[in-house]
């Protein structure tokens, strides 16, 4: 089903808003802005931003929850006879291959991480979207497994497949801080990912293998 208007206006105007927000905490920092300057600037009331957004650090970590469906939605899509695993270091390779700004390869990346490096508040919240992006892969693999409550390779599994993509997500954001090119960072980060898959042990590379 196609956008309708109104939908698209709001969408454009939560855009916005994030856009102007993002603008003034790398401007100026993100603890020493707030709310109402991001309402002031971005020509709107302060309900209407929390209409939007329901915390301050959403208005700078607006993708989230992309972020945190994300390995479940590669787990889900995995074709026939391959393995979570396998589905997952396909999709981020594939991501990474082609330099995608959602795993941090763009232009002006380090200035993001580095507003988020110099708020605990920010700090905070991403460690509370990792805890989220697991706790909801776990249960994706127990849906996809039927595994029981006392299985708890779910849970193993889970924890190795979100410690991969946070190793990945990590090494881009300290190679992007350092000064790297797009190119550089896409290329030695393929690399690490050939080393996660050596260190993942085949328990984690075999599990949930969708049947045809």
């Amino acid at each position: 089903m196609s956008e309708g208007l109104r939908e698209r206006k709001k969408r454009q105007t939560r855009q916005y808003i994030s856009d102007v927000a993002t603008h003034l905490f790398i401007e100026h920092g993100f603890d020493a802005v707030t709310v109402a300057q991001v309402a002031e600037a971005s020509d709107v009331s302060v309900n209407t931003v929390y209409n939007y957004f329901s915390t301050k650090e959403d208005l700078f970590l607006d993708r989230s929850k992309g972020i945190v469906d994300r390995l479940s939605r590669f787990v889900r899509g995995r074709a026939t006879g391959e393995s979570a695993a396998d589905a997952v270091l396909r999709e981020l390779r594939e991501l990474t291959e082609t330099v995608s700004p959602t795993i941090g390869l763009h232009q002006g990346f380090d200035r993001f991480m580095k507003v988020v490096r110099e708020s605990h508040t920010l700090q905070s919240r991403l460690l509370s979207i990792q805890q989220e992006l697991l706790d909801n892969l776990e249960r994706t693999l127990r849906e996809e497994t039927g595994a029981v409550a006392a299985d708890t390779l779910p849970t193993l599994v889970a924890g190795q497949l979100a410690w991969a993509h946070g190793t990945l997500m990590a090494f881009v954001a300290r190679r992007m801080l350092e000064g790297r090119t797009l190119e550089e960072t896409s290329r030695e980060a393929l690399a690490l990912l050939d080393d996660i898959e050596e260190v993942l042990g085949e328990k984690v590379l075999k599990y949930a293998v969708r049947q045809g």
